[in-house]
């Protein structure tokens, strides 16, 4: 019996100790997924961030052009309608220029048709023909958009919006053009009704395919239960954003006829969207955050539709001191901040001093009167910090007073600007601020616009308006929602599978007359729903290496020349350390370098890199053509986007055709913009190159996909 007794209790310790053995082993198992998962999504939200900074310092640029280059120069020409609410102003000739009744509806069309006043049922059998991708005819789009913009006119800057016992409010994040989250939650939660009220906090466009189709099916049912659809605006909801990040060129490709339209209508519907909504005067709903000046009593008093674009504050309004009429100009203006060197730190378009209100008459030139760089390495940054020396003030680009841009004050007129409206307003901060864990804030030196603020921030201002939560968006999350200060701040992402298949669950919120959030998570892709916690993280992570693969490549002379700095005997080698300091001074996207390296770098001697080796290794093909200066193509890879968003600037009859000579000028302003020199000849070459059918135009978008990169090692 003794015996058995002791081989029993040796069993049962063995089994113990292995238990504790597969316990350790799989919390490492986790923990080394963890950690992958998390250096997925830095690099992720790292690529993301920079190309939204690229996308403010292209546009301060633009806004440097429209200030202080002559109304005549050519490079102000081609994008100052950017810059410019639309001529047609008067509510009248709105709607006469967007009148849907003159578009025919043919007998052969198959798609839904919608008849007004909108009824619950119209938009239900909507959101069955988008569920069944259908295409809603451009005479429908106009009449839609036209009974929105009607009813966003007589709303309120901020919505309130109250709780009863006998209904739940449901709060829905970004959306970002993923339509199959939207159904995900109707499908999970009901569709919005009197009994089931919704709140949208922005971010509806941009980056996904259906974009239009979401804008469509929330204006109809905002129409249906104006009371119970609560709208507000984000900042994809924005013209010039939506021109770098897919909603523009979505629009064009689905409206080819009616799309200029469509786009003019909905620029002007975004400006009219509501900013904030207020549930039970206890909780504060916005698409971003606040700042140190936030104030909601200024904030409801504010023109709201004047802020077409949130990047820039309105045009100034000119008073004639001569007796005559008062004239007001609804045309939106941005501080300029000029271009700032490297990428993780930028001057934010918000938390700048401003100058004295008056206007200074600085000296205007154009780009052909220029230094070539040959002469002088002449940058937009030089030039304006020179201008400021002229007109006597110190070097801080913020306190730049703003010119009228588009229009020069009469003799014997002043000009009162509404720049420090926009400031105190904090629009743009309200739309593109981001929370951090110390108290202050500070500019959000990452994303380019906006600030971070704290939990002494959140304290601040929650109290001072008797509030007892802030709940935001803007920022995708793993789970689909994250606490932070102390739980006053809550984040709510509804686009599931944001940046790749897996890479994170979508959310939303149900709060009831206890105002305690409570949240349902999904995965709207089959696929993802369907993948184990490794396929997950194994899948993501191969798609965020492919994405910085592509990165590396495009940089690859900058790369080779910093490496050569810890190379000086030219032995093609360094050490980790510096190969990781080197990237990291290149690309500016504050990546752990070194705990990437084995994912990027296949094979090290003795603790060092091969460098060239390394970078032929990067498994990347390019086109092949036929063009004599090769740097002209690492520029293109390496603003991209960029060039893609001038291109469609200056394509303003929306054909997505350009001539050859709009294509030398799109280059030449990205020369400008980058402070370098590509040559005529260079230019007119790659035109000639991808001139495929000899009309002597250039389709945008064929030009962008032949130059799309791919990664070889994605197809081994």
């Amino acid at each position: 019996i003794t015996s058995a007794v002791s081989l029993s209790l040796l069993f049962s310790f063995s089994a113990i100790r292995a238990a504790l053995l597969i316990q350790r082993w799989y919390r490492q198992y986790v923990a080394r997924l963890e950690m992958r998962r998390r250096c997925t999504w830095n690099i992720f939200q790292s690529i993301e961030y920079a190309g939204e900074q690229d996308q403010i310092k292209l546009y301060s640029f633009f806004g440097f052009l429209m200030d202080h280059f002559t109304p005549a120069s050519s490079e102000r020409n081609l994008i100052s309608h950017i810059f410019r609410e639309n001529e047609i102003c008067r509510d009248s000739e709105w709607e006469r220029y967007f009148c849907y009744k003159s578009i025919e509806v043919p007998d052969g069309y198959t798609g839904p048709h919608l008849t007004f006043p909108m009824t619950f049922c119209g938009v239900s059998k909507l959101v069955e023909a988008f569920k069944h991708k259908q295409q809603l005819h451009a005479r429908y789009v106009l009449q839609l958009l036209g009974e929105t913009w009607r009813c966003l006119r007589i709303l309120k800057n901020i919505n309130h919006v109250s709780t009863c016992h006998t209904k739940e409010i449901t709060i829905c994040g970004d959306l970002h053009g993923h339509l199959e989250d939207l159904l995900m939650i109707f499908y999970k939660n009901g569709l919005p009704s009197s009994e089931k009220p919704y709140v949208f906090n922005g971010d509806f466009v941009d980056r996904g395919k259906n974009s239009l189709e979401i804008l469509l099916i929330l204006f109809g049912f905002l129409l249906v239960y104006p009371n119970d659809v609560h709208l507000n605006r984000g900042n994809h909801e924005d013209h010039i954003v939506n021109l770098r990040y897919g909603f523009t060129k979505e629009v064009l490709g689905k409206y080819r006829l009616h799309g200029k339209k469509i786009l003019k209508l909905l620029q002007k519907i975004f400006s009219w969207l509501p900013l904030a909504t207020v549930i039970d005067h206890k909780v504060l709903i916005v698409h971003g955050g606040i700042s140190d000046r936030t104030d909601l009593d200024t904030l409801a008093r504010v023109d709201r539709h004047r802020y077409v674009s949130a990047l820039r504050p309105p045009k100034p309004t000119h008073h004639a001191v001569n007796g005559s009429k008062t004239q007001t100009m609804n045309n939106d203006n941005q501080e300029s901040c000029g271009p700032v060197e490297g990428r993780r730190r930028v001057c934010s378009l918000t938390y700048q001093s401003s100058a004295p209100a008056q206007r200074h008459n600085l000296p205007r030139r154009s780009l052909h009167n220029l230094p070539t760089s040959s002469q002088l390495n002449w940058s937009v940054e030089e030039e304006l910090k020179r201008r400021r020396r002229l007109a006597g003030f110190d070097q801080s680009y913020g306190e730049l007073q703003k010119s009228d841009s588009d229009s020069d004050p009469e003799p014997g007129e002043t000009v009162e600007t509404d720049e420090h409206e926009w400031k105190q307003v904090s629009i743009v901060d309200m739309l593109w601020s981001d929370p951090m864990p110390q108290n202050g804030c500070i500019p959000n030196e990452v994303r380019g616009g906006g600030c971070y603020w704290g939990p002494d921030v959140t304290e601040e201002v929650l109290g001072r308006h008797n509030l007892q939560l802030l709940i935001r968006s803007h920022e995708c999350k793993q789970d689909g929602y994250e606490f932070c200060h102390n739980r006053r701040v809550l984040t709510i992402f509804s686009a599931s599978n944001y940046y790749e298949v897996g890479s994170n669950r979508g959310a939303y919120i149900r709060m009831g007359p206890d105002l305690v959030p409570h949240f349902i998570q999904y995965q709207a892709s089959q696929t993802s729903r369907e993948l184990t916690l490794r396929q997950s993280v194994g899948w993501t992570e191969r798609s965020a290496l492919r994405a910085l693969r592509e990165q590396l490549f495009v940089h690859k002379s900058d790369l080779i020349s910093a490496f050569q700095e810890f190379d000086p005997n030219n032995t093609g080698l360094i050490s980790l350390r510096h190969w990781a300091s080197a990237t990291e001074t290149v690309l500016k996207l504050g990546l752990p370098w070194r705990v990437l390296r084995p994912q990027l770098v296949s094979s090290t001697q003795y603790g060092m890199v091969n460098y060239q080796q390394w970078i032929k290794e990067l498994s990347i093909t390019e086109p092949k053509l036929e063009i004599s200066d090769t740097s002209i193509l690492e520029t293109m890879y390496k603003n991209h986007s960029n060039l893609e968003t001038i291109f469609r600037i200056i394509d303003t009859d929306h054909s997505g055709l350009i001539s050859f000579e709009e294509f030398r000028q799109t280059w030449k302003l990205l020369c400008s913009h980058l402070k370098t020199e590509i040559s005529d000849e260079a230019i007119a070459d790659l035109a000639q190159s991808i001139d495929f059918n000899k009309d002597g135009s250039i389709d945008i978008n064929e030009f962008m996909e032949a130059f799309r990169l791919v990664d070889l090692s994605a197809h081994a």
